[in-house]
């Protein structure tokens, strides 16, 4: 079976859940977790959790934080084409976690930022089923140039692209309309923008009036739209406008939910070509994973149930 790729960022996690709020000068306890993470990469994780091959394309320092990086993503089976750079460290990202389990992210770039349309493993990128990019590879050069030629190789073979935006706040800073003349020129066949990210998109002010701009916007193109507690929302070619509810899990920590569901969405739709039935894996194990601390907990009896009841 032709793998599922994703390119982009493989990163250290450090998430930090405090108990009380952090005061200036002051201290507080809270929960500590170290884990590999980055969008890109959790995707392939959680694709391949979902039953789908999946390699991933990277760059990482050489350092002790990419070599844990790099055995992560081993345990899980995923395959990885991965430069280690000696200029560059693994980038490591901080996740500040509330008592709602929403978070806010600072991203310390690092090799991840460094990846070269010279260092593209062509052939792995040739010989796609699926390839997954995330906007955190587009919003500067390098290595924009980098995953813009990894689409056009895919593409040219026959794959699959799809799109996750990344950041409503990159999106911002990058300029929107600066942002949407480099999303335009990309042939993607899926993107997962979530609520923020598609109000930052469109420049509407609710979720149904996002979707119906990003539809107009990009008819060729199924939107699935993520919307926490919501569920998700998606509309495409030969797709009605579905809604698909959330699940009923409490919300301990959102990191990383939004790749989950990306990947476990993608593993379904690869599989067997049901947005719908994929949206619904989706909201599944997204649930699963904002019910637990970090964007890869180990899988545990319920996480296997959930899997096997979306087969």
């Amino acid at each position: 079976m032709k793998p599922l790729v994703s390119l982009g960022d493989l990163a250290w996690d450090v998430l930090a859940k405090p108990d009380t709020m952090l005061l200036p000068g002051g201290d507080t306890t809270g929960r500590l977790e170290l884990s590999g993470g980055g969008s890109a990469a959790n995707v392939a994780v959680w694709a391949q959790r979902a039953g789908h091959p999946a390699t991933f394309i990277g760059k990482i320092g050489q350092d002790h934080f990419g070599e844990l990086a790099m055995a992560e993503l081993r345990a899980e089976a995923v395959e990885a084409e991965v430069i280690a750079s000696a200029e560059h460290p693994t980038g490591v990202i901080l996740a500040l976690i509330d008592r709602r389990g929403q978070r806010a992210m600072l991203t310390g770039q690092g090799a991840d930022w460094e990846l070269l349309p010279a260092e593209l493993p062509q052939a792995t990128l040739r010989g796609a089923r699926h390839l997954h990019l995330t906007a955190w590879s587009l919003f500067r050069d390098p290595p924009r140039a980098a995953a813009l030629q990894a689409a056009a190789l895919a593409k040219a073979s026959g794959a699959t692209l799809s799109l996750d935006p990344g950041s409503f706040q990159m999106i911002q800073q990058m300029g929107r309309e600066t942002f949407l003349a480099m999303v335009d020129s990309m042939p993607f066949d899926v993107i997962f923008p979530n609520d923020d990210e598609a109000l930052a998109m469109s420049g509407e002010r609710d979720h149904s009036a996002a979707m119906a701009w990003l539809r107009s916007r990009y008819p060729q193109a199924l939107v699935v739209l993520k919307m926490d507690e919501e569920g998700a929302l998606l509309e495409g070619p030969a797709t009605p406008r579905t809604h698909v509810p959330a699940t009923p899990d409490r919300a301990v920590d959102a990191t990383g939910a939004g790749d989950a569901f990306g990947g476990a969405f993608l593993a379904g739709w690869l599989a067997h070509g049901d947005p719908v039935r994929a949206a619904h894996l989706a909201v599944q194990v997204g649930g699963w994973v904002v019910g637990r601390f970090g964007a890869r907990p180990p899988a545990d009896a319920d996480l296997r149930a959930r899997l096997a009841a979306q087969a």
